[in-house]
C-alpha cells in the first residue's frame, strides 16, 4: 500500500491529538493511585461506559469475527454473543455491589471478602496469574492482529536490507512495539483519565471507518442482493445449514449444536473471559470503581452492552462475509478483513490515512487499558501489599509506570509465538472454564471462602490442561471444544464445592464487615443476616431478574432486528426493534420505580463503615 502525504499527515494528527491528551492529564494523574487507576472515582457513566466498548473493540476483533465468520458463519459470532447474558448480569446483579465495596482493583475484593493468609494468598496470587500470564496473552493477540494488519499493509518482503535480516513477521512486530510504546508513554502520562478521553475519540473513529468500510466492500460484491446470492452458492458446496443463520440449524456445518449449547446456557456463567467476566472484574470493575456512583456504574455498564453488542458488530460481519466472496482462495481467513482496506479497487485510497489511524486507534485503545490494568494487579496488590507497603503515593506512581514498560516487553515475546487470535480467545476460555460459578455465589452465599476460589482456579487450570495437552482434545475444534468446557466445568464445580465444605468458613467478624460494607442480597447469608439485623439489604433479587431478561431481550432483538433489516428482512426486522423498545421501557419503568442507587445517608453510613 502506498501512502501519500495527507495519509502520512492524517496519521500524525492522529498520534498528536493523543499525546495532548496525555499531557493535559499527566498532572492530575501522577497525584495518587486513585487518580492513575480509577480516575479520582468521578467518571460519567458515558465515558466510562465508551471507554470499556472502546477496549473491547481492538485491531483484533475484526480479525477475529472474520475468521468466526468464514469456519462457522454468522452463527459462530455466538462465541461471543452469549457473553451479552453475563454483561447484563453484571448490570444488574454485581455493578452497584462492585461500587460499594471501595477498592481499587477487584483482585484486592479477596481480602474484603476473605481473611487470614489464605485471602493475602489469593490476593497475590491472581495479582501475578492476571497481571502477568493472562495479560500478555491478551496483549499477545492483540498485537499479534496489528502484526497480520502491517504485513498486508506494508510491503516488508520487498525491502531487501531488512526483509533478509529479520523476515516480514519480525520487522512488523517491531513497528508494532513502537507503536506501543507510544501507546505506553501516553499510558504511563496520564493514568486512566488519559485512557478515558482516548477512548472516547478512538472509539468514534473507528466506529465510523469499519462502517464505511462495510460500505465499501458490499458495494465491491455487486450490492447485497449479488451478497446474499454468492453466499447461498458457498452453503451449497459446504453442506448443511445456511452461513447467514444467526443460529445454528440442527446438523449444521457451520456450527455443531452441542457447541451452541455449551455457548448460550454454560459459557457465559462458567468461564471467566477478559470483559465478559462472570460477576464482573477485570477492566470492567476498574471503570466501575472510576464512576461517581451507582447510578453512574450501572449506567456505565448498561451503555458498555449495548454499545458492544447490539452497535458494533454488522459492519465486521458484512465486511467479513464480502472478504469470503471477494478472496475465496485466501488461507488465512482472518487476514480477509485487512485485504479489503488495501484492495485498491474497493476501498478509497484517499481514505486510506483516516482507516490506518482507525485501526491504530483500535489497537491503541485496548493496549492502554490492559497496561494500565495489569499494572495495577502487578502494583496495589502485590507489590504494594507484599513488598513496600509504606511508601508514599508517588512511589507507586512511578513503580506503576516502571510495571507498564515491563508489560509491553513480555507481551511482544509473547506474541512472536501466537497464530491464532480465535484459538487464542478459545484457549483462555478453556483454562478458565469452571471459576465463574465461584466468581457468583461469593457475593451471595457466606459459606463461600478463600479455598473455594483457590480449589475452583487450580481445578479448572489442570483439567483443561490435562484434556488439551492429554487426551489431545483440540479447543479449535467446535466439538471437542464443547466437551471440554462441559467436563471442566464439572470437574472444578465438583473442586470448589469440596473445598468450601471441607474447609472452615471466614471468621463471622470478617463476614459482617462485608455484609455491612457491600449488603448483598440477604438470601444466602443466613447467620450473618441475623446477626447484622440493623442492616437492610434491598431484596431486590426478582427485580433484578426480571430487569436482566428485560436487559438481554432488549439487546438481542436490536442486534437480529437490525441484522434482519440488512439482509432485506424489513417487516421482521421491525418487529424485532419493537419488541427491544417494549424490553428498554421495562427497564426503565423497574430501574426508575425502585431507584438507581441507595439513599444518601446509607451511602453515607457505607463509606464511614
Amino acid at each position: 500500500m502506498t501512502l501519500s502525504y495527507w495519509d502520512w499527515g492524517v496519521i500524525g494528527g492522529y498520534f498528536a491529538v493523543n499525546l495532548l491528551v496525555g499531557l493535559y492529564y499527566r498532572r492530575r494523574a501522577t497525584q495518587s493511585m486513585d487518580e492513575f487507576f480509577v480516575g479520582g472515582r468521578n467518571v460519567s457513566w458515558w465515558l466510562a461506559g465508551t471507554s470499556m466498548v472502546a477496549t473491547t473493540f481492538a485491531a483484533d476483533t475484526p480479525l477475529a469475527v472474520t475468521g468466526l465468520v468464514a469456519r462457522y458463519g454468522i452463527a459462530g459470532n455466538w462465541l461471543w454473543w452469549n457473553m451479552l447474558l453475563s454483561s447484563m448480569f453484571t448490570v444488574f446483579f454485581f455493578a452497584r455491589l462492585w461500587k460499594r465495596s471501595g477498592v481499587l482493583t477487584d483482585v484486592e475484593f479477596a481480602e474484603i471478602r476473605y481473611g487470614g493468609r489464605p485471602a493475602a494468598f489469593l490476593r497475590g496470587f491472581r495479582a501475578l496469574y492476571l497481571g502477568l500470564p493472562i495479560n500478555c496473552i491478551i496483549l499477545g493477540w492483540v498485537n499479534l492482529a496489528m502484526v497480520k494488519i502491517l504485513m498486508t499493509i506494508f510491503p516488508f518482503a520487498d525491502m531487501p536490507l531488512l526483509g533478509v535480516v529479520l523476515g516480514a513477521k519480525m520487522q512488523a512486530l517491531m513497528l508494532v512495539f513502537g507503536l506501543m510504546l507510544i501507546t505506553a508513554g501516553i499510558s504511563t502520562l496520564s493514568g486512566l483519565w488519559g485512557v478515558l478521553v482516548t477512548d472516547l475519540f478512538q472509539f468514534v473513529l473507528k466506529m465510523g471507518m469499519v462502517t464505511l468500510l462495510a460500505y465499501y466492500a458490499v458495494k465491491a460484491v455487486g450490492g447485497m442482493d449479488q451478497l446474499m446470492s454468492k453466499l447461498a452458492a458457498m452453503n451449497a458446496a459446504k453442506g448443511g445449514g445456511s452461513i447467514l443463520s444467526f443460529v445454528p440449524d440442527i446438523g449444521s456445518a457451520w456450527m455443531p449444536m452441542i457447541t451452541f449449547f455449551v455457548y448460550i446456557a454454560v459459557n457465559w456463567w462458567a468461564t471467566w473471559y477478559p470483559g465478559a467476566e462472570p460477576g464482573g472484574g477485570g477492566y470492567i470493575a476498574q471503570r466501575i470503581f472510576s464512576a461517581k456512583d451507582e447510578k453512574n456504574s450501572l449506567l456505565a455498564t448498561l451503555w458498555f452492552s449495548v454499545a458492544h453488542y447490539a452497535i458494533r458488530p454488522w459492519p465486521w460481519i458484512l465486511t467479513a462475509l464480502a472478504s469470503l466472496v471477494l478472496y475465496p482462495t485466501l488461507v488465512d481467513k482472518e487476514s480477509g478483513f485487512i485485504k479489503t482496506i488495501v484492495d485498491p479497487a474497493l476501498f478509497p485510497v484517499r481514505l486510506r490515512g483516516l482507516m490506518i489511524a482507525a485501526l491504530a486507534a483500535a489497537y491503541m485503545s485496548t493496549i492502554a487499558t490492559q497496561l494500565n490494568w495489569g499494572a495495577s494487579y502487578l502494583v496495589n496488590d502485590f507489590y504494594r501489599r507484599f513488598i513496600a507497603a509504606d511508601r508514599d503515593e508517588p512511589h507507586y506512581v512511578k513503580a506503576s509506570q516502571i510495571a507498564t514498560a515491563g508489560l509491553m516487553i513480555v507481551s511482544c515475546v509473547v506474541t512472536y509465538y501466537q497464530t491464532s487470535i480465535a484459538g487464542a480467545w478459545k484457549f483462555l476460555m478453556a483454562i478458565s472454564a469452571g471459576t465463574g460459578s465461584v466468581f457468583i455465589l461469593r457475593w451471595f452465599w457466606w459459606r463461600i471462602n478463600a479455598w473455594s476460589e483457590v480449589a475452583a482456579m487450580a481445578a479448572s487450570f489442570a483439567v483443561s490442561m490435562i484434556l488439551m495437552y492429554g487426551f489431545r482434545l483440540d479447543a479449535d475444534e467446535p466439538r471437542q471444544f464443547a466437551w471440554s468446557v462441559l467436563i471442566t466445568v464439572a470437574a472444578s464445580t465438583a473442586a470448589w464445592l469440596a473445598a468450601t465444605f471441607l474447609t472452615a468458613p471466614e471468621d463471622k467478624e470478617k463476614l459482617l464487615a462485608f455484609y455491612r460494607k457491600v449488603r448483598p442480597n440477604a438470601m444466602f447469608w443466613g447467620p450473618i443476616a441475623e446477626e447484622a439485623a440493623d442492616v437492610r439489604p434491598p431484596r431486590d433479587g426478582m427485580n433484578n431478574l426480571l430487569d436482566f431478561v428485560a436487559g438481554c431481550v432488549m439487546i438481542y432483538m436490536s442486534l437480529f432486528g437490525v441484522g434482519k433489516i440488512i439482509f432485506g428482512e424489513v417487516r421482521l426486522g421491525v418487529s424485532l426493534l419493537a419488541a427491544a423498545l417494549v424490553a428498554a421501557a421495562v427497564v426503565y419503568w423497574d430501574l426508575n420505580r425502585r431507584g438507581w442507587k441507595i439513599s444518601d445517608d446509607v451511602q453515607a453510613r457505607t463509606e464511614t463503615t
